[in-house]
């Protein structure tokens, strides 16, 4: 069985806080690192009323406080939201908390309209067009070297492992110039997941860092006891992307029966379309599906991305998969 890890938004259900949603992600981390889960991701996002991790660094370090042995790490960091100087400080402290635990993945899409890269004080479009240099800058503090003549004391010789995060090809080419891993985020966007793993495994130059191409798969999966119920714990993540498309994002909401069936034509097809790499349903369909994924895309490692309303259900789906994929063939 390939590595599996975890990927969480840090979601605010209806009738929660954000006090809450930082609790749940807590239980969820700890149930994951019980089940053997090898990552806990926590992604950046800023503006949003029901996602509570924009504060990434302080989130991971509450988490890594909680657990002992899982890696925790940013699933991502979108790099033009910030310098990597302070990048570097907090990923440099957190792998001096929690040594050999740490992972930094690194976006490229800063997820900001105007107000809100006004609000964060940066130009997003010139500093999306230095992503590349951004990322450099970071490896090489996390190095030792004193990028601009400035040195970083809490990153020089930091333990950090370093990942590029994708949902086109200019991440996968990015990451395989670089000799870096690559995650794609076929959970939300997975529309180039066939090519961008090609792209990033043919173009691939070793480095210090890495041998040969790491791939890893974001994937939707909920697991339940039955298919019908899986889809019904499933359609509160249906409701956000719904949501978001229609542009008014906000909290996760109570699942909804048969909620795909109601939807007009078009909402449909969208969804079916963002959430067409999942899987959701009985222990077995999960492990059926997951199985057709790595091998369709020859994955290093999966990741899971999962929010249901009920917290119980979120931790029970994870521990579902866990035992699943470990049974025999």
């Amino acid at each position: 069985m390939i590595p599996l890890s975890v990927l969480d938004l840090v979601t605010v259900r209806e009738d929660g806080t954000v006090g809450q949603a930082l609790d749940i992600s807590v239980r969820t981390a700890q149930a994951a690192e019980r089940a053997g889960y090898k990552r806990y991701w926590v992604a950046e996002h800023h503006g949003m009323d029901g996602i509570a991790g924009g504060a990434t660094s302080v989130v991971l370090a509450h988490l890594g406080n909680a657990t002992s042995t899982i890696r925790i790490g940013a699933g991502g960091i979108m790099l033009p939201n910030h310098t990597p100087y302070v990048i570097a400080e907090q990923f440099g402290t957190l792998a001096a908390l929690f040594p050999g635990r740490v992972d930094l993945g690194l976006g490229r899409a800063p997820g900001a309209d105007g107000r809100l890269a006004h609000a964060l004080r940066k130009d997003i479009h010139a500093a999306s067009e230095r992503f590349p240099n951004d990322v450099v800058e970071l490896r090489a503090r996390f190095a030792g070297q004193a990028a601009g003549g400035v040195a970083s004391p809490q990153a020089d010789g930091a333990d950090v492992e370093m990942w590029i995060l994708g949902s086109s090809l200019f991440g996968a080419q990015l990451a395989a110039m670089l000799g870096l891993p690559y995650a794609f985020a076929s959970h939300f966007a997975p529309a180039a997941l066939d090519d961008a793993a090609r792209i990033y495994r043919e173009r691939f130059e070793p480095s210090e860092f890495l041998d040969k191409p790491r791939f890893m798969v974001g994937v939707n999966v909920v697991a339940a006891d039955t298919d019908e119920e899986a889809r019904y714990l499933s359609s509160s993540t249906d409701q956000s992307f719904v949501a978001l498309r229609s542009g008014n994002p906000g909290r996760l909401k109570p699942p909804v029966r048969d909620y795909r069936a109601g939807l007009p034509g078009a909402a449909r097809a969208m969804l079916e379309q963002v959430r067409a790499v999942s899987a959701i349903g009985t222990p077995q369909t999960v492990r059926r599906e997951l199985e057709a994924l790595v091998e369709r895309t020859q994955a290093d490692e999966l990741i899971v991305s999962i929010a249901t309303y009920d917290p119980e259900a979120q931790i029970r789906s994870l521990e579902l998969t866990m035992d699943v994929l470990r049974q025999p063939a």
